[in-house]
């Protein structure tokens, strides 16, 4: 399965628009780009492989793995990503006009998308998430 997430960027913030097979399942939130700094920026244009992931504070979220010079990066519910984000991702149904980096109904957008992503890894497929300006 392939994802592909087309990015907006702004000083205090990322949006983008997280797309399979060229429909939009929901946006996402991110922090802003700073030079792919460990907890304060978004992470890099890139593909990357998308697995399980589990723990107390983010359990069944996702992992976006082998991030150059970062590790811990999640798809996990965020509203506002300068407050709930440290390099992550937040998937959210939409997208505060008013501000980057803000949107709402997190939980459902995730619901979303593990549906999506946990029946391509129960039908044994890979998972990956493309990320790229828009």
């Amino acid at each position: 399965m392939e994802l592909t997430l087309l990015r907006t960027y702004h000083p205090t913030g990322t949006n983008g628009d997280l797309m399979y097979n060229s429909s939009l399942v929901c946006h996402t939130i991110e922090l802003p780009w700073r030079n792919n700094q460990r907890r304060v920026s978004c992470i890099p244009e890139g593909r990357y492989q998308l697995k399980p992931f589990s723990s107390k504070k983010h359990p069944h979220v996702f992992e976006v793995c082998e991030v150059p010079n970062r590790d811990a990066i999640l798809i996990h519910k965020a509203n506002f990503a300068l407050k709930e984000l440290l390099g992550c991702i937040g998937p959210v149904m939409s997208l505060e006009a008013s501000q980057f980096g803000v949107g709402w109904n997190s939980k459902k957008a995730l619901e979303i998308v593990s549906e999506l992503v946990w029946a391509a890894l129960e039908n044994d497929e890979e998972v990956y998430i493309t990320i790229q300006r828009k």
